[in-house]
Order: structure tokens, then C-alpha cells, then sequence
């Protein structure tokens, strides 16, 4: 992973509106999210395909999510956190502890959005397999995020090892979008030995009840809503 230099830069927008059909937001049915992108060889400076269609997902939730304990994994430039801060939940960003200007860009990208680091939102650099002290203090927790965390199989037992730390003992969930890239790619061994449990989420029957188009959010691309939790 590299947290090397931009070379040029634009702010993309994301709209989120439509009511779910199971409620009535009292706040309105519309939220817009920029994000200042750098496109560089860094992972972290670009929003990646998977994060708008998990952001959508927890639009639709928006109204169960106040109040709620957030961590994101590898947020990038945040957006289903900061979707899920405007929402009214109490997060945490996370992206790497040895990518500072990758935690310097993702609270750029919280500013952005009107939300200040250590009021509205936390931001943490957080390693995945590397449990530091600054973690402990982070459970309990009620919600788990991350979007195209399974890139590279080699970190694929350091992502569930930091998830099973973070769901023992509760009834906390894990919500992923991932991208497949490889039929080969499989996660199952490594959710039994770290006592976890994943299931994907059918995308048509959520666009049914949520009134969400969630294919032509995804477009031509494989990705897929995972909920992983602790046995």
C-alpha cells in the first residue's frame, strides 16, 4: 500500500435521496456528500467502486443508525462513515497507521462535509491484524464497515482477525462491499477459524424494499453487500 504524492485532483459528488418504504426520515430524504479526490498511486485518495453502494446501503438504514457505536476499516476518503455521521451515528475513521497523509486527506474529505475531527467524527490510524492500545477503547461497538477490503488475499486473515476482535462478544455486525475479482478468492476457512459467520445480502430483494435501483448503482461490476458476524 502506498501513501504517495497526488498529481491532480476533483471533487466528486455524491446524492443521496428517496425515502426508504419502511419509514418517514423526519429530517428530509436528501443528503449531499463531497469528496475531494487525489489521483495518485496511493489506494486511499480516491473513492473506490464498493463504497457507493455500501454508502447507499446505510442510507436507506439512515434511520436506524443514530446514536449507533460506527468503526469504518480502511475508509479511504470515508464516505459510507461520513453517510453514516450525517445520519446521526457516532464514528470512528480508520485507514492505516503508516499512511499519515492518507488520514491527513481523509480529514480533508470529513472538513469538506462540515464534520470536525474530535467533535463530530474520530479519525484513527488503525492497521488491521495490529491490535495498538488506541484500538481497546474503541469497543464496545455496534456497527462494522469497510468497503473493497478484500484486494489482496494475502491481508485477507489480517481484516478478520481485526473484525473478530471487534464483534467477540456481541451481537455487532460487520457490513462490507467488495468487489469479486477472482472466482478462486475464498474467505470461508478464515471465517470458521476466527468463529465468524458471513452471509450476502440479495441486492434485488433490497431494492424492493428500499426502493433503491442498487443495480444501476453497481453498474456491470461483480460487487456484492456482505453482513459477517460472530458465532
Amino acid at each position: 500500500m502506498s501513501d504517495g504524492r497526488p498529481v491532480s485532483g476533483q471533487l466528486k459528488k455524491f446524492v443521496f435521496r428517496g425515502k426508504s418504504t419502511s419509514f418517514v426520515d423526519s429530517r428530509g430524504d436528501y443528503l449531499e456528500v463531497v469528496i475531494p479526490e487525489l489521483l495518485s498511486a496511493g489506494y486511499s485518495f480516491y473513492t473506490w467502486p464498493s463504497a457507493p453502494l455500501l454508502a447507499w446501503y446505510l442510507w436507506t438504514q439512515r434511520k436506524h443508525l443514530r446514536g449507533l457505536r460506527v468503526i469504518e476499516l480502511g475508509c479511504g476518503t470515508g464516505l459510507p462513515g461520513i453517510v453514516a455521521a450525517k445520519c446521526g451515528a457516532k464514528v470512528t475513521l480508520t485507514d492505516s497507521v503508516s499512511l499519515p497523509r492518507s488520514l491527513k486527506h481523509l480529514t480533508a474529505c470529513c472538513e469538506a462535509n462540515g464534520l470536525v475531527s474530535g467533535r463530530d467524527v474520530q479519525i484513527l490510524g488503525l492497521s488491521w491484524g495490529l491490535f495498538l492500545s488506541e484500538i481497546h477503547d474503541l469497543r464496545p461497538i455496534n456497527l462494522l464497515l469497510a468497503s473493497d477490503c478484500f484486494y489482496e488475499p494475502s491481508q485477507f486473515e489480517e481484516v478478520l482477525s481485526t473484525v473478530a476482535y471487534f464483534l467477540e462478544g456481541s451481537d455487532a455486525k460487520f457490513l462490507c462491499a467488495y468487489q469479486e475479482r477472482s472466482t478462486d478468492w475464498s474467505i470461508e476457512a478464515l471465517l470458521k477459524k476466527w468463529a465468524l459467520k458471513g452471509a450476502v445480502l440479495d441486492l434485488d430483494s433490497l431494492s424492493d424494499t428500499t426502493g433503491v435501483d442498487f443495480k444501476t448503482i453497481i453498474g456491470d461490476r461483480s460487487l456484492h453487500l456482505l453482513e459477517i458476524v460472530s458465532v
